[in-house]
């Protein structure tokens, strides 16, 4: 199916890798132009230095702090002018933190909230001068959004915030502008990788993945990949999917528990 994505201009943050290093692989792949930031801007232009890209697709990047409202200012003024405008934006940049409600400090939750809140505001608001009509914005999210996790206090509340500003953004930046959220479940990046390597276990990269599946109830029994989630991603960006906006799309393998 063509997806009518091809010389859309799409911005995507935290690209140098998992989701949205797949994100702007699977844009570049459709005929999109991609305008890709990531805080080290070096690793960024080496892990996108080789994407295959359809003819005419075109590539920006530059070293951007999401968090640094300056930063991002230069980045989507230097996006809009390359590109003439901008169709679509993936706010992708973020993290989980790993802890209860007791082993959370007051900075571990501010720095949560400001992560979760304002590498989204800052990205939106700086984007809407070059955003046309019918443009697509598609911000990463977590089931936790819904359905909090114990051991991730502080990112389950945040989660839970960033799923309403969505609902917001969606119906302020409406009819012009669709907003749609993505909420992951587990998916192997290199977060994963690294509690993997640090747990000091004995079981192969599948058994523990495995194990983790288990306990974590997923009915499909795995991590997804980064592919998995950059798909609904995309899709949600093209223009086929122009009556979609203030939704939010599970993509966790069935983990989600609610109704």
């Amino acid at each position: 199916m063509d997806l009518g994505l091809s010389g859309r201009a799409v911005v995507v943050t935290g690209a140098s890798s998992g989701v949205g290093l797949a994100t702007a692989a699977m844009l570049l792949a459709e005929g999109a132009h991609v305008a890709a930031c990531a805080r080290d801007g070096v690793r960024l232009e080496k892990a996108l230095a080789d994407l295959p890209r359809a003819a005419g697709a075109r590539l920006y990047t530059a070293a951007c702090d999401v968090l640094d409202a300056g930063d991002v200012r230069r980045f989507l003024t230097g996006a809009g002018e390359e590109f003439g405008g901008l169709d679509g934006v993936v706010n992708n940049a973020g993290r989980s933190l790993m802890a209860r409600l007791a082993e959370t400090s007051d900075e571990q939750w501010r720095d949560e909230l400001h992560l979760k809140i304002f590498s989204v505001l800052h990205v939106v608001r700086a984007a809407q001068p070059w955003l046309r009509p019918g443009a697509a914005v598609v911000n990463v999210n977590a089931i936790l959004s819904r359905q909090p996790e114990p051991k991730l206090a502080a990112t389950s509340a945040a989660r839970a915030a960033l799923l309403n500003l969505s609902k917001t953004l969606a119906a302020e930046l409406a009819p012009r502008v669709r907003v749609n959220s993505v909420c992951l479940g587990l998916v192997d990046t290199g977060q994963w990788r690294r509690r993997y390597e640090q747990s000091g276990t004995e079981l192969t990269w599948a058994e523990w993945t495995s194990a983790l599946a288990a306990d974590r109830g997923i009915p499909l029994g795995r991590l997804g990949t980064a592919e998995e989630v950059a798909f609904p991603i995309v899709a949600l960006l093209s223009p086929r999917a122009s009556y979609i906006t203030g939704s939010a799309l599970d993509v966790g393998g069935g983990v989600a528990r609610y109704v």
